[in-house]
């Protein structure tokens, strides 16, 4: 595994995103998240996930500079990567717990989203769903697992806007569940995973596949012509624009 780093701890698997400075994700990633999430699941010896990045980055979200290089094949298949890993964390039936050890944007905050607790460090850190000043529309199956934990109005309002929360209004918000010291982030994580795990498996995985049945139903269904619009508006001068923009300051 290149992007990420796995070890495993009286069974629990503790999983780094380690890609880079800011733990941006790209097609490689994506597909190491997902397979790794696939023999997690079906690994007896395993009974949960915790997930966290380095530094300063749980994961700045998707890498815009290599999937602004694309041509519109490569584009819309790793689209259809990233909705394909969205559906399979979203119904991973193990208990998984994010510790946010620092900003989550974006595609950051859509595995955050996916987890079933998030522990966030305190500091001067950000998490939330900023598409929409970029000039990218985001799936209506993201937007539910948004809502599933903010409520449909608040995550509307939210999204709309670009929203980017400090640890602080997140938690107000129920966005995270528990703020601590940077240097307690993974002692917190896995005493919140290892709570989950400590229950009888079959009936606590149940419950939660009971409790997700919508947001799996939405994430795994069909998504053809939300990325059709979605990509149609990618590749529109304003959008394409947008990213340049964006993409030339990170660059800086």
């Amino acid at each position: 595994m290149n992007t990420i780093h796995v070890t495993i701890k009286d069974r629990l698997a503790i999983l780094t995103l380690n890609r880079g400075k800011s733990n941006a994700m790209n097609r490689e990633m994506i597909t190491e998240l997902t397979d790794m999430l696939l023999n997690i699941e079906k690994d007896d010896n395993i009974g949960g996930l915790l997930i966290t990045g380095r530094d300063n980055f749980f994961s700045a979200g998707l890498d815009l500079i290599e999937l602004y290089g694309y041509d519109q094949e490569d584009t819309r298949s790793f689209w259809e990567l990233f909705l394909r890993f969205g559906s399979i964390i979203t119904a991973f039936k193990k208990p998984l717990v994010a510790a946010l050890n620092g900003h989550a944007p974006a595609g950051g905050c859509v595995i955050a989203l996916a987890c079933d607790a998030r522990v966030m460090a305190e500091g001067k850190f950000i998490i939330g769903l900023n598409e929409v000043p970029v000039g990218i529309i985001v799936p209506d199956s993201i937007f539910q697992l948004y809502a599933f934990w903010l409520g449909h109005a608040a995550a509307s309002r939210s999204l709309l806007e670009g929203k980017l929360f400090d640890p602080e209004e997140a938690l107000k918000i129920g966005l995270v569940d528990e703020l601590v010291k940077p240097e307690s982030i993974m002692t917190a994580a896995e005493r919140k995973v290892r709570k989950y795990m400590a229950f009888e498996p079959q009936t606590w995985q149940q419950s939660k596949l009971n409790i997700r049945a919508g947001i799996i139903a939405a994430t795994s269904a069909d998504q053809t012509l939300a990325l059709d619009r979605m990509l149609e508006q990618w590749w529109s001068p304003a959008t394409r624009s947008i990213l340049k923009m964006l993409i030339d300051n990170l660059k800086k």
